[in-house]
């Protein structure tokens, strides 16, 4: 991995590694990651997990912030950004029609510079229901 980020600029670098330790993250709270970086039309998934025990689908935002001076790294997820968010995952799932009838869930996994992660779950709903 440390090859493919290092012509990369410093802090897409972070942002890379930000999603990793998301990913690293969610896999030892027992959840399966299905996807990662799904981009579309839309925009892009960072993280698509699954919960096996209740078979529900996670769409995953990742955020990065280096210190919360212009906002949290949660509060960077705007109305905006959830719109597209949903509008990727509605693309997903037309792509994945073995998760179309699952239940989907839309997480906020926020890691802030000094390697801190908050799992937000629920953060936000399908904006075009």
């Amino acid at each position: 991995m440390k090859a493919s980020i290092d012509n990369k600029p410093k802090h897409l670098q972070r942002a890379m590694l930000a999603e990793q330790q998301a990913c690293d993250y969610l896999i030892s709270q027992q959840l399966e990651c299905v996807t990662r970086n799904f981009r579309c039309f839309y925009g892009e998934l960072d993280l698509v997990m699954k919960q096996s025990e209740t078979e529900t689908l996670i769409i995953v935002e990742v955020r990065y912030r280096k210190n919360a001076v212009y906002g949290t790294a949660q509060e960077s997820v705007t109305y905006a950004k959830q719109q597209k968010i949903v509008a990727a995952t509605h693309c997903f799932l037309e792509m994945q029609p073995s998760f179309q009838d699952v239940a989907i869930r839309f997480d906020v996994v926020a890691v802030s510079g000094r390697g801190e992660v908050i799992w937000i779950k629920n953060a936000f709903d399908d904006v075009a229901s």
